[in-house]
């Protein structure tokens, strides 16, 4: 069997973001595992305008073959006014059917370790039947980003890392058959 494509999101387009530091950091602990193809999908990169204002036929074709091809995925998600970030919504409102019937690990981080957007992201991945799997590492803006900009996690993190990754793989395979 050839082996899945997980893409790891990147939820928010801000200056200055921190996103890529940690969805760098989930990468390189993924790749090491050698049990799938992981990337990166930065939706920075698709320039969605707001959903319905304009005319984006490109983008949201580039964005939904982007997730077509993609068997799982491992959202990246910061919490802004205990939620997800408007890039994160719109993105996610750009596509429909390339979203069903796959698996979605969240790694998350804000002041309560980004809890409250990871509670949202599940109820929106439950309408677009994605599969959201248990394990949730969560980071902490005070113990784990040094000055609340260099990310440094704590070892800890690793264990929760590799079982959400085992999840979605587990996952991601077996809701294959169904697409």
């Amino acid at each position: 069997m050839s082996k899945l494509n997980i893409g790891i999101i990147l939820g928010s387009t801000r200056q200055g973001r921190l996103s890529p530091q940690v969805g760098e950091w989930v990468k390189q602990i993924a790749d090491a595992r050698g049990d799938a193809n992981y990337e990166i999908v930065d939706i920075a990169e698709y320039k969605l305008p707001l959903f319905g204002e304009s005319d984006a036929t490109e983008q949201a074709t580039a964005w939904n073959t982007k997730l077509a091809g993609l068997d799982g995925f491992v959202f990246i998600v910061q919490e802004y006014n205990h939620s997800i970030t408007a890039s994160l919504k719109n993105a996610l409102d750009y596509a429909r059917d390339a979203w069903n019937n796959k698996a979605a690990g969240i790694v998350s981080y804000g002041s309560v370790g980004g809890a409250r957007a990871a509670e949202h992201l599940r109820g929106i991945l439950g309408e677009l039947s994605v599969a959201d799997v248990r394990v949730h590492p969560a980071l902490s803006l005070f113990t784990d980003f040094e000055n609340g900009t260099v990310f440094k996690p704590a070892d800890l993190h690793l264990i929760n890392i590799n079982g959400m990754l085992d999840q979605v793989l587990a996952w991601s395979g077996a809701l294959k058959v169904l697409r």
